[in-house]
């Protein structure tokens, strides 16, 4: 009987360590900061439901020291045909949880326009 006893109890300290070790588990996801692709995906949301322009695509991504920095091409004014849409590209800062702390407009140009090449003085 008594080695039936310190079985249970035996049980009952192992299940209670469990819990403890997943409530661990839960608190360090719900602190834990959002990887890349989720703020990839939080800065593109922002940014549609600042200025009401849906981001095309994302032409840099980095981590910075103060949070994250992409810049996001998106389609300002669609013209008829395609290649003589306004696009722009838009500067945006994030904080480390993927927040959004600023954006700007860095540059507008056609979308069938490529970038002028530098010349570099030969």
């Amino acid at each position: 009987m008594s080695n039936t006893k310190n079985t249970e109890e035996s049980q009952d300290s192992q299940e209670s360590q469990n819990s403890q070790s997943r409530k661990q588990t839960d608190d360090n996801r719900s602190t834990k900061r959002p990887g890349p692709m989720e703020v990839l995906r939080q800065a593109r949301g922002q940014l549609a439901e600042l200025t009401g322009m849906e981001a095309e695509s994302v032409s840099s991504f980095e981590q910075t020291e103060d949070g994250w920095a992409l810049e996001v091409e998106v389609l300002e004014l669609e013209r008829v045909p395609d290649t003589m849409s306004l696009m722009a590209s838009y500067q945006v800062e994030l904080d480390p949880d993927g927040q959004l702390t600023g954006y700007r407009r860095v540059r507008r140009y056609e979308r069938g326009r490529a970038d002028a090449r530098r010349s570099g003085g030969r």
